[in-house]
């Protein structure tokens, strides 16, 4: 991986131009909201500053058809991203007017800020804001400990504070129920020569900006038709020398899993879902804690069924996490800013 594509993440914003042009303040903002987490690392957001107004706009040319047929995983995504363009805006104390969704007639406007002269500021996020550049995925295993009661309830009342139902697992009883899950989830997708493709595309080492780096034997072995589980470490997490965690390993290196949702299944669910996401995980950085994905069951219809039955959360999952404590980890490429902002 080069520098440049790591260069995002070394952003020092000595002082945000809290009395510059709406392009100067979105320059400063987009620099932060293009450190949300998304999806394979797809990256499916675009922004453009226009007039007084700085619109938050998706990417479908980034989409994932297999894995994400009706791209719910891509508007989480830009929702994350844009709960970071909150926080930086509260951060320095800039006044911002958000509407969700303005256009029916265009899908890919997700949302539109406006910066009135005087209103409300979300000041209360500013204990964020150096998180977003720590905030890392991290595939390997977590310590197994128990991580402390006061936490798991901010955990909750930051998902609550975004209209978001959060179910948190920490007993190994739970965690072997949703663990089953994920290993069958797991075997029926990489039992599927489209969705390998989907993923090898992803992961592909020529990838310098985007996707999720990795080796060139790992993207062989995705395309030929019998997949060994040493691939299957990419969606679980990899226990080091390419070996995949097991059934029970998943289970005893993920102390703690989070499943978010929600009671309808649509956009605006989404888009919240990914600003509580990005809520959980930057409070979760704010503590010393890390997280990656299992989101295996959710993308699986019948399989989404048995996980909300499963952890008793609302009628639709929407993601799930595994959190604790691990290892240090590089951060993941990111897209240059003349790329995603007009």
């Amino acid at each position: 991986m080069t520098r440049d594509a790591l260069k995002a993440w070394t952003i020092d914003l000595a002082q945000f131009p809290t009395r510059g042009s709406l392009a100067e303040k979105a320059r400063c903002a987009v620099a932060y909201a293009i450190l949300a987490p998304s999806s394979h690392n797809t990256q499916p957001w675009k922004f453009a500053a226009i007039g007084d107004e700085l619109l938050i706009m998706a990417d479908r040319s980034r989409s994932l058809p297999v894995v994400d047929p009706f791209d719910r995983e891509l508007v989480i995504s830009c929702g994350a991203a844009l709960f970071n363009l909150r926080v930086v805006f509260g951060h320095f104390g800039v006044p911002v007017e958000i509407t969700t969704f303005p256009q029916a007639a265009e899908p890919d406007l997700l949302a539109r800020m406006r910066f009135p002269s005087g209103g409300s500021i979300a000041g209360e996020l500013s204990e964020l804001f150096a998180s977003m550049t720590k905030r890392t995925t991290n595939r390997r295993p977590f310590v197994e400990e128990e991580l402390p009661s006061d936490f798991i309830a901010d955990l909750r009342a930051a998902s609550a504070a975004e209209g978001i139902e959060l179910r948190l697992l920490h007993s190994t009883a739970e965690r072997a129920r949703v663990a089953t899950l994920v290993a069958e989830a797991d075997h029926r997708q990489f039992g599927d020569a489209h969705f390998r493709r989907e993923l090898a595309s992803w992961i592909h080492p020529s990838r310098s900006f985007d996707g999720m780096p990795t080796s060139s034997q790992v993207v062989g072995e995705l395309t030929k038709v019998a997949t060994p589980i040493a691939t299957m470490a990419i969606r679980t997490f990899d226990l080091g020398g390419g070996v995949a965690a097991s059934h029970e390993r998943l289970v005893h290196g993920s102390p703690l899993l989070a499943v978010f949702s929600t009671y309808v299944d649509d956009n605006d669910a989404w888009l919240l879902t990914g600003q509580a996401l990005e809520h959980v995980l930057l409070l979760a950085a704010k503590s010393g804690y890390q997280a990656s994905y299992l989101n295996q069951p959710i993308e699986i219809p019948d399989l989404r069924e048995r996980l909300a039955a499963e952890t008793q959360a609302a009628r639709f999952p929407q993601l799930m996490l595994r959190l604790g404590r691990g290892p240090a980890v590089q951060h993941a490429p990111r897209r240059p800013l003349e790329d995603v902002l007009s």
